[in-house]
């Protein structure tokens, strides 16, 4: 299992964070999906690295930008 941390800017609420979830649970291997927009956080465990670049786009394609934290 692996645990992979970003931070997410633009996101303001429930909403933002729904969209961000949908987008990053498409990447296969995903098994879970912490993501706050108070904080700005976004935590994915998955079976197998992920990707920093699938995670990364996906991120941008709900509509906000993240790096790896």
């Amino acid at each position: 299992m692996t645990v992979s941390e970003y931070q997410v800017t633009g996101m303001t609420c429930e909403h933002c964070e729904r969209s961000v979830r949908e987008e990053v649970g498409q990447l296969p291997g995903v098994e879970d999906i912490r993501v706050s927009a108070k904080t700005g956080s976004l935590v994915v465990t998955s079976a197998a690295p992920l990707d920093d670049a699938a995670v990364l786009a996906a991120v941008d394609e709900a509509g906000y930008s993240a790096v790896r934290a």
